[in-house]
């Protein structure tokens, strides 16, 4: 599982070195749902033409809890297709959890509630669909969670309304 990932994602950061261009783009906010092992909502509003601010208001089903995530992201075209885009970058996240899910069953000395802190990256690919103002996309979200430390992946698709 894990080559595969790590193949994926070699393979989405080739092709976004190949595709590097800069492009305009053709919308200044997108807000709608993400849904992968962290679902939640997602608004991506564009301070450049090719540089955006990204959150996340996820809830983690693993943890039982919520986490709010802030990413800053370059986007250039992809393939030189209209409208369809690569984009990366980085951020951090804090997340709030219920001690008893967020630990381990051997864990005996934890609290009731837990406070995490995390560095995340992403690298994605989205499509903006022009005949009705909605983008399509495709992520992975790896992430460092600190207390439990760790590395984890966090792959989704999204959907947004755009204006």
């Amino acid at each position: 599982m894990k080559t595969t990932i790590y193949r994926f994602s070699f393979a989405l950061a080739l092709m976004l070195c190949m595709s590097f261009g800069a492009q305009a783009q053709e919308y200044q906010t997108g807000i709608g749902f993400r849904g992968g092992a962290a679902s939640g909502l997602t608004v991506k509003h564009f301070i450049q033409s090719d540089a955006a601010i990204e959150g996340i208001l996820s809830t983690s089903f693993k943890y039982r809890g919520t986490v709010i995530t802030v990413l800053y992201e370059k986007h250039a075209q992809a393939f030189n297709a209209s409208g369809l885009q690569w984009y990366y970058g980085l951020g951090g996240h804090v997340g709030f959890y219920n001690g008893h899910d967020y630990y381990d069953r051997n864990h005996r000395n934890y609290d009731d509630n837990v406070v995490g802190l995390g560095v995340d990256g992403i690298l994605g690919l989205e499509y903006y669909i022009r005949d009705i103002p909605f983008t399509i996309g495709a992520d992975v979200k790896p992430y460092f969670n600190i207390p439990r430390g760790g590395g984890f992946w966090d792959t989704a698709l999204h959907v947004r309304y755009v204006f």
